[in-house]
């Protein structure tokens, strides 16, 4: 059975993760990030109660 033969698709798929982890994904992880986290802490809004018309 050929699709079992690993010869052709293991050199394949090790030649792809290594291009991707040597050569693309050190150029996107030097970009800046343009939305840097603020040190502002989140405020709760209070929702008021329905005001139900039956209760």
């Amino acid at each position: 059975m050929p699709q079992l033969n690993p010869n052709p698709w293991l050199f394949i798929m090790i030649m792809s993760w290594l291009t991707f982890s040597l050569i693309i994904q050190p150029k996107l992880l030097s970009f800046a990030p343009t939305n840097t986290p603020s040190e502002k802490t989140p405020t709760s809004t209070k929702t008021p109660s329905w005001p139900w018309p039956w209760i």
